[in-house]
């Protein structure tokens, strides 16, 4: 995508997301419940694509990630419908998940999460949809709804009405209703990777990672890349996390004849658990953008981004 088209696209992200999906959708009560339902509403009590459930969470740490702790259930609950035509669906099943339970929670916890505002950017194909909740239940009787959905557009907003997430999981979801297997699906290409991982609604790169792939996003089913070993993927982790960040606008601006067009996307790997991904845009502010957090690429990052790529 050109700056010029990634520009664009913010724009009718905002515009779509206004007219057409009526913005995010907020679990509807105050402070935390003092009974999660054990069981599947009968409609989608609300207009949105996910971003709804039916109560408060009453689990420690829900503010601060999807599924903290060690559930060890999970009753999905699926509600089809259409994209074009959203909100109020009819139940249209359920199935009860115990030995993928935790596997799923694990999953859902190392998603990126915020209590504020959730952007997206978004096509805007019609077609059908599945709006799921699913309820999370511990052993000492707590529990958790955590709602999102499958749509064509990859448009959702996760929540557990607490802390939500623009991360996609709605290919799993529905895999996990119709099989009763839970699986994060990961690309043949890691440089076409989601790399959503938890920490980056506060830092560019979080933790430790282990290594780095440099990939050149020019348009190629295979772009360049190379790949480098923890002391390197530290260095360019710690000069990125050393910038000055904004909430991400998913967008940047810039561009000319005269502007370097260059763009990269960084895949930086950890011991455990998914990747963290950051674009870096040459030429376009703001440059550097993880999902979350957006800023400038700097000079600094240009010096050393320069001994790296491919």
């Amino acid at each position: 995508m050109t700056r010029s088209q990634w520009a664009l696209a913010a724009v009718v992200a905002v515009v779509m997301a206004v007219a057409v999906y009526g913005g995010v959708a907020l679990a509807r009560h105050a402070g935390r419940s003092s009974a999660v339902p054990d069981a599947c509403p009968r409609h989608w009590e609300d207009e949105g694509i996910g971003g709804w459930v039916p109560a408060g969470p009453d689990v420690d740490g829900a503010d601060k990630s999807l599924v903290p702790g060690s559930p060890v259930r999970a009753l999905i609950c699926a509600y089809p419908g259409v994209n074009t035509d959203p909100g109020g669906e009819r139940l249209g099943g359920s199935r009860t998940l115990t030995d993928q339970a935790a596997a799923m929670a694990r999953d859902l916890a190392y998603l990126p999460v915020t209590t504020g505002e959730v952007e997206h950017i978004c096509t805007l194909a019609g077609g059908p949809m599945t709006n799921y909740l699913v309820r999370f239940a511990y052993a000492d009787g707590s529990a958790l709804w955590v709602g999102s959905a499958e749509e064509v557009n990859s448009c959702v907003t996760t929540t557990n009405g607490e802390a939500r997430t623009s991360s996609y999981v709605g290919t799993a979801l529905t895999a996990a209703y119709r099989g009763g297997t839970w699986r994060m699906p990961r690309p043949d290409d890691p440089c076409r990777g989601g790399g959503d991982r938890r920490g980056q609604e506060d830092a560019m790169v979080p933790e430790e990672p282990e290594w780095v792939l440099v990939c050149l996003d020019g348009g190629e089913k295979w772009p360049p890349r190379r790949e480098h070993g923890a002391a390197a993927a530290r260095r360019l982790a710690a000069v990125l996390d050393d910038l000055d960040t904004v909430p991400s606008g998913h967008g940047c601006q810039g561009g000319g004849p005269e502007a370097d067009d260059r763009e990269y996307r960084l895949v930086f790997g950890y011991a455990e658990g998914p990747p963290a991904g950051v674009r870096v845009a040459y030429g376009c502010t703001p440059g550097v953008d993880n999902g979350m957090l957006q800023a400038d690429v700097g000079d600094d990052v240009r010096r050393l981004m320069a001994r790296l790529t491919p």
